[in-house]
Formats: structure tokens, C-alpha cells, sequence
């Protein structure tokens, strides 16, 4: 197992940047190459749905990006950080449903602030060391989550979804180019080197 006591540089960034988690950086990315984040037509406000948004890093990007031209749900079932939102968790565009998203109490919760433009997530399952079962557990959340665009994510939406490379996930990838224009993998700079984290971008719902 890879030591990950001491702060990165992606990690120090994030501090002083005010994000709770290195992870932000990863969307950033994928938003500047892929234009996923993108003011609504006709003044309409973008619908952000970002599942698995613990400590809340991918959520403060959009809310900040985005200011008042968003609604944005979260949905986890750990809490947010309040370290650094600033109010911004407080604000009328914000929804945040706490609980699993496989419950389908929780499901209607969310499904019922949508439909989406846009649904991301960095969610991952608690790892264990070994790779299968590590693997085999986030592709069951990576499907869950894709799950979702089939009845909460709009026509021509995009879709963003972690996942660990390794078993069964080409599969998913097939699978969502069916749903989608097109899917492909990316890997963006501030995943880490020795992670076999990897996401899967989906654009343009059919």
C-alpha cells in the first residue's frame, strides 16, 4: 500500500486554494479539455447532479465556476466539509441529499431535483489493499451511478464516472457508448501515478 500521510503537491494546492481534497484539480481538467461545465441556453441554469460529492471538492468547483448559473444536487453518505464552501452549501441553487444512492428513497430524492445537463462523480468504494475485490466493488458503484443517466440525466447530457481499471470495466464502457455519442477513458494529471483510478467520460446522451 502507497504511503499517503504526506501532503502532495496537488494536495497543498488544494489547501490553499481552499478545496478539501486534491481531487478537485481532476475535474478541472476534464472540465478545460471537455467543455462539460457551460452556462444553460436561453438563460436557462445548468443542472449539476454530482453523487458521491464527499468532502465536497467536485461540488465547490461547479458552485465557484458556475455562481449563481447552476443548480447543483449532491448526493453522499458521509457529509460535506463546511472548511472552506463559504456559505455556498447554504445558497437556493444547492440541494444535498445525505444517504446511499442505491437506496431508492434516496434515488427519488435526487431523480427528483433533475433532470441533469451534467452528472459526475468521483465516488469511490473504501479499499481494502486487494486489487479484485477493490476493483469488483467499484464497478458495482461505477454502475450505480450510471444508472442514473437513464432516467435523471437529459438528452445530449454528459456523464463523468470514476472507476478502477481492472476487471469487468470495459464492459461499462461499452455499455455507455450505446447510451452515448461517445464514451472514451481518461486519466487526468492529479490522479497518482501508482493509482489504477481512471474515469470514464460519456458525452452527449442519445
Amino acid at each position: 500500500m502507497a504511503d499517503y500521510k504526506k501532503p502532495d503537491y496537488w494536495q497543498l494546492k488544494a489547501r490553499k486554494e481552499g478545496y478539501p481534497a486534491r481531487s478537485v484539480y481532476k475535474l478541472k481538467e476534464m472540465d478545460e479539455k471537455f467543455g462539460l461545465l457551460k452556462p444553460g441556453r436561453s438563460g436557462e441554469s445548468l443542472r449539476v447532479l454530482d453523487l458521491g460529492a464527499a468532502p465536497g471538492s467536485w461540488s465547490l468547483y461547479v458552485l465557484r465556476k458556475m455562481r449563481g448559473g447552476v443548480f447543483l444536487a449532491a448526493a453522499d453518505i458521509s457529509p460535506l466539509s463546511r472548511q472552506y464552501d463559504g456559505g455556498l452549501f447554504n445558497g437556493d441553487n444547492f440541494c444535498f441529499i445525505q444517504g446511499d444512492i442505491t437506496d431508492p428513497a434516496v434515488r427519488d430524492s435526487i431523480i427528483a431535483h433533475g433532470p441533469y445537463h451534467l452528472i459526475i462523480s468521483d465516488a469511490a468504494p473504501a479499499t481494502t489493499g486487494n486489487r479484485f475485490i477493490d476493483t469488483t466493488r467499484s464497478l458495482e458503484l461505477a454502475e450505480a451511478v450510471a444508472a442514473y443517466t437513464e432516467s435523471a440525466l437529459k438528452n445530449g447530457g454528459n456523464l463523468v464516472i470514476k472507476v478502477f481499471q481492472g476487471g469487468d470495466v470495459s464492459a461499462l464502457l461499452k455499455h455507455l457508448k450505446t447510451l452515448f455519442k461517445s464514451a472514451k477513458g481518461y486519466k487526468p494529471e492529479a490522479c497518482r501515478s501508482e493509482s489504477f483510478e481512471t474515469y470514464y467520460l460519456a458525452l452527449g446522451k442519445k
